[in-house]
């Protein structure tokens, strides 16, 4: 395995699970491993709890579902998870990790897409997503849809894991120079704790600029893709002169207005770009594989699909304002396979986009 600090690329990944530090309750699918994540699975049961909950220290998450527990599902034959109600899945995968390897978790991009709120616990976990570097035990995925009510059955796969070794985040300057050589976005670079990226609400064609979810829908089989009309689950939005007032407790799907750009050795994952910049939150998503964007010529060529939800008021967003940042991370070396290129991918080049679920509008 790569003993240089950093994320780890797809062939460690595959050497962790022959090594026994990633094991699985079925064998892995060649399609699980990605260039710098592995996709993890549902298992057979879905436990309703009555609140959201991490384990805690010197607890398991069994012991917790005892506590909090309300009534289990079978998903074999597939199970409908309600809109606005807390489920606790055990998942396929387990980990034995080494003590100089940590994890880090995240919904996948469809999920995110689909507003389904769904984390990873551990047991003894104080963290949302995060495993400590060492940890040796289950995983067990947190959903909670809050736009649509979701039909799922054992092996999806909502939430992705990346590993890596030591730190290897980006300062600014590191960052600076990586965008002077190779262009990590279109246009003028946010540098500050990450690369900013700010929403597009002047589309240059069509005047579609986001979708708002209905509140009141059908059920989603996630196994279904491209089955459903967007105009079924979504409003589609125009904007009024490059402004777009929030509704609380509303859903949304917009983009960037900068195309990003990950250079094959490096990875990214969406992050806040300040904490109080409004009364929203951008719904992150996930990761950025080595790649996203990328092409033989270099250059940034995909855009940022922004899952935005609106807190207690109602608030203006306009056109250029920053709502989140990109944090770079060194690879330990670069993946076999980069995003886009010899792996099929449902996003890259990407605009302003639905979950693959929807039919193209």
């Amino acid at each position: 395995m790569t003993a240089q600090p950093g994320v780890l690329p797809d062939y460690d990944l595959r050497q962790m699970h022959a090594a026994g530090q990633i094991s699985a309750t079925t064998p892995l699918g060649d399609d699980q491993v990605q260039p710098a994540s592995l996709d993890l699975r549902l298992g057979a049961v879905a436990h309703r709890v009555r609140a959201s909950f991490l384990a805690g220290q010197g607890r398991a998450v069994r012991d917790r579902l005892d506590e909090f527990g309300m009534h289990s599902m079978d998903l074999t034959s597939g199970a409908v998870l309600e809109k606005g109600c807390v489920y606790v899945v055990p998942l396929m995968e387990s980990l034995a990790l080494p003590g100089d390897v940590q994890a880090v978790a995240n919904a996948k991009s469809s999920t995110g897409r689909l507003d389904l709120l769904t984390r990873v616990i551990t047991d003894e976990g104080t963290e949302f997503d995060r495993v400590p570097a060492g940890y040796s035990g289950p995983l067990y995925a947190e959903i909670c849809p809050r736009s649509f009510s979701v039909l799922v059955r054992p092996g999806m796969r909502l939430n992705q894991i990346r590993f890596r070794r030591g730190q290897a985040v980006l300062k600014d300057d590191a960052l600076a120079a990586l965008h002077a050589q190779v262009g990590l976005v279109s246009g003028q670079a946010v540098i500050s704790e990450g690369l900013g990226f700010s929403v597009d609400l002047r589309p240059a064609t069509g005047g579609l600029a986001g979708y708002r979810a209905k509140p009141h829908t059908g059920v989603i089989d996630l196994d279904r893709i491209g089955a459903y009309d967007p105009l079924d689950f979504w409003d589609p939005l125009q904007t009024d002169g490059g402004k777009l007032i929030l509704d609380p407790g509303a859903f949304y799907i917009l983009v960037s207005r900068e195309a990003v750009h990950i250079p094959p050795d490096y990875a990214a994952e969406m992050a806040p770009y300040l904490a109080m910049v409004g009364e929203f939150r951008v719904h992150y998503a996930g990761f950025f594989d080595p790649g996203f964007g990328h092409s033989a010529a270099g250059g940034a060529g995909a855009r940022g699909v922004l899952e935005v939800r609106c807190h207690e008021a109602p608030f203006v967003l306009e056109h250029g304002q920053v709502v989140g940042r990109l944090v770079y991370e060194r690879m330990a070396s670069r993946p076999s396979v980069l995003y886009g290129a010899q792996i099929a991918s449902n996003y890259q080049g990407q605009g302003l986009k639905l979950s693959k679920h929807f039919r193209a509008a």
